[in-house]
């Protein structure tokens, strides 16, 4: 396991970060707690949470069960806590299971802070991210129609700095020590930096965004700001929803999986990522590699790569993913996965 820097905060985290969006829904809790243990003693000491979770499906009644889950861990734990970065989000605008849908303000930050407090059972957060900007976002297959146009610059930039202001307050309570933004574009980000250098309030640490072999959206603005302004990406969906591991090809749907759960995957589901997929394992198949291992160590390489968010549903997938921590690819083969995306790009 590498360790990678949390932005310029001091803290230091593993570059495979345990993923926790099951928790509750398609992972016992009892399975939840074992894989705290592994993957503690397996060297991740980084785990990545949010207030909305568990998913597949998002239910007004299981709304906060992941964060619980991890406090239960946390309670019967307590003389681990201090091992791991503990990171979980504030969920942004128009999810109407969580306070009726309101946007992120610095009235909204203390309460949602609070509740994920409570529920983990801790005294303090390490990063503490924005799921998604008020604004909208490119991510969750919007970059197709996404339009910036329709915002107030003035309005957008006001509503950063009071976050700003609220989330100092919460670093000054020792209740957070970190911030870090998800879903986020070049010119949001590059706003929360400039607007905290000129408050003095919390900087940026990391931006958590979808990326793997089949979505490179980061490759390019957002690449050279992460690398120039050490915001670390923490990449999810590092496996494309689980189709880079091959057990979607042929139309497959195996029982328990995120597809028997969410037939489209979210809008990934398409002809094209099926081709690119086929040929992706092609060349894990040709190098006698797991695609699996070479999906995530392939993510791990990347120049702006701070941690890779993982999710195993199962104790199993999570033991298969720990057996190819230590993966490093040749030039050679990333050269090859480099032209297979040249000739599938974008399949979603």
């Amino acid at each position: 396991m590498q360790m990678k820097p949390l932005g310029r905060t001091g803290i230091v985290v593993s570059d495979l970060c345990l993923g926790t969006m099951t928790f509750g829904s398609q992972t016992s809790e009892a399975d939840a707690h074992r894989q705290m243990d592994m993957a503690l003693d397996a060297g991740i000491n980084f785990v990545d949470a949010a207030e909305m979770y568990p998913v597949n499906p998002v239910a007004k009644e299981t709304i906060g069960r992941t964060e619980e889950i991890l406090g239960n861990w946390n309670a019967a734990n307590s003389s681990r806590r201090a091992d791991f970065v503990l990171a979980t989000k504030h969920s942004g605008e128009g999810l109407s299971y969580v306070r009726d849908g309101a946007p992120i303000t610095g009235k909204t930050i203390p309460e949602a802070i609070e509740g994920s407090l409570r529920r983990l059972q801790t005294d303090y957060i390490d990063l503490y991210q924005f799921h998604w900007p008020n604004r909208g976002s490119y991510m969750f297959r919007q970059n197709w129609d996404y339009a910036p146009s329709g915002h107030n610059t003035a309005d957008a930039l006001e509503n950063m700095q009071e976050c700003l202001e609220a989330l100092q307050v919460q670093v000054d309570k020792g209740n957070i020590c970190a911030f870090g933004l998800s879903n986020e574009s070049a010119w949001g980000t590059a706003q929360w930096l400039r607007l905290a250098e000129q408050t003095g309030t919390p900087r940026a640490a990391s931006v958590q965004n979808e990326y793997s072999l089949l979505c490179r959206l980061f490759d390019t603005d957002m690449a050279e700001l992460s690398v120039h302004e050490d915001v670390g990406l923490m990449a999810f969906s590092p496996l494309g929803t689980g189709l880079l591991t091959g057990k979607y090809q042929g139309g497959a749907v195996p029982d328990g999986s995120r597809m028997s759960l969410s037939p489209q995957l979210g809008g990934r589901k398409s002809d094209r990522v099926f081709d690119a997929v086929a040929a992706y394992l092609d060349v894990a198949a040709r190098h006698g590699l797991d695609p699996t291992h070479m999906a995530l160590a392939w993510c791990r390489s990347r120049p702006f790569m701070m941690s890779a968010i993982f999710g195993a549903t199962t104790v199993a997938q999570l033991e298969h993913v720990l057996a190819g921590a230590d993966l490093t690819l040749s030039k050679e083969l990333l050269a090859e996965l480099d032209a297979v995306h040249k000739a599938h790009p974008m399949p979603y």
